[in-house]
């Protein structure tokens, strides 16, 4: 007789003696975190049988924790592993992972948090390690190494930059056997991103082909949060063609990526995934302002960069519903608040807010008030600040929003 209980906890302990961890997209964050502990305390037991390999899966499980819930003491958990992994590491092949694991954590810390310092600390991290003998490790840290290329090209702003990571990315994802997903995702975001920058209709085939092969890979059964990411890029892609160009139909199909993309989850399941479809819809006005609050809500509190520009997003929507109705009071009433909040704001939230300040000053004024003065200085310090923490998507926001201003 089959015992669903029995069976289905031996299906999940093989899952996690598997060096794949997609199975861990099948269970919430709170079970996630318990994972991790358990890993942790079980790689420090004087019975473990393989205290290194143990102890670098509970870092991997504590890096997805921070990468779905944002929370700052997992990526600390997972910096400690990583530490504690350089300690005992014996052997070129070891001393390589643990190199490997201290380098995604910052490379993690700076998509979630920002400062480009950390892009290069990763960098030097690997750069310190000797040529590992496992062909497998060596195409991982070259996969590594071309993700945190492509990450200090974005910041540079320099196109020839981003030719060149490019070159490494697909070097990768070549010599990747294990059919890495974060590199084949990050990959069809370059592709996607240099092909919308450049025209290039190659290149935008090219992003096309790459995220469709995910989505077709990425079953909602198996790996729903990686079906969803591709989906909400593809919802990115043709939001921006459609900007570019106009095009209606295209801006439609965005929309229904994205609520593809959302519906792969729920948003206690993934938090940061969930708030991050929320933003990337930035240009849909049918945006319910609920689900912006809820994404800030679940986005506030960690110093993240996400939080902070689902934070500008749903102030901007605030004043924009406030604007439609003529309701100076509730234009007010957001800006004191606004202004109490920056007293106190981490810098990466202050720029948000003093976009979110211009905003409102604009609309006051569309609606009969004075004309706002140091515009250029407020939303260039913002642009400033943002950029300064590696937060291109901000300072581009403070940008747009001045060259609008000035017409």
């Amino acid at each position: 007789m089959f015992e669903f209980g029995r069976d289905l906890r031996k299906l999940f302990a093989q899952a996690r003696e598997s060096e794949d961890l997609g199975w861990v997209e099948l269970i919430g964050v709170d079970l996630l975190q318990a994972e991790a502990r358990r890993e942790t305390i079980d790689s420090g037991r004087v019975s473990c049988a393989r205290p290194f390999e143990t102890e670098h899966r509970a870092c991997a499980l504590w890096r997805e924790h921070a990468r779905r819930g944002g929370a700052s003491d997992s990526l600390d958990r997972a910096e400690r592993c990583a530490d504690s992994l350089a300690r005992t590491a014996v052997g070129e092949d070891q001393i390589a992972l643990a190199a490997m694991d201290k380098a995604a954590v910052l490379m993690l810390r700076f998509d979630l948090c920002g400062d480009p310092a950390r892009l290069d600390r990763a960098l030097a991290t690997l750069a310190a390690v000797g040529r590992p003998r496992s062909r497998r490790i060596t195409a991982g840290m070259a996969a590594l190494h071309a993700r945190l290329k492509v990450r200090t090209a974005r910041l540079s702003g320099d196109v020839a930059s981003l030719s060149d990571a490019a070159v490494l990315m697909d070097a990768a994802v070549r010599s990747d056997d294990t059919h890495d997903m974060d590199l084949r995702m990050d990959s069809a975001a370059l592709s996607l991103e240099m092909g919308v920058v450049q025209r290039d209709v190659r290149l935008l085939d090219q992003a096309g082909r790459d995220l469709g092969a995910l989505v077709e890979t990425a079953s909602p059964d198996h790996r729903p949060l990686t079906r969803a990411r591709a989906l909400a890029l593809c919802g990115a892609g043709l939001s921006a063609l459609a900007a570019i160009a106009g095009h209606q139909e295209a801006r439609a199909q965005g929309r229904i990526m994205f609520d593809a993309a959302a519906d792969q989850f729920t948003p206690d399941h993934s938090p940061l995934d969930w708030a991050a479809i929320q933003v990337l819809r930035v240009d849909d006005d049918a945006q319910p302002l609920m689900l912006l609050t809820q994404a800030e809500a679940l986005t506030q509190g960690g110093e993240l960069i996400i939080g902070a520009l689902v934070r500008e997003r749903r102030v901007a929507r605030e004043v924009a519903l406030a604007e439609a109705v003529k309701n100076l009071t509730a234009l007010m009433t957001l800006e004191t608040r606004l202004r109490a909040r920056m007293a106190t704001a981490t810098p990466l939230d202050w720029a948000a807010d003093q976009i979110g300040m211009v905003e409102i000053l604009l609309a006051r004024h569309r609606l009969g008030g004075d004309a706002p003065t140091d515009l250029g200085l407020i939303l260039g310090e913002a642009a400033m600040t943002a950029r300064e923490l590696g937060v291109e998507a901000l300072a581009e926001r403070a940008e747009a929003l001045l060259a609008n201003a000035r017409r």
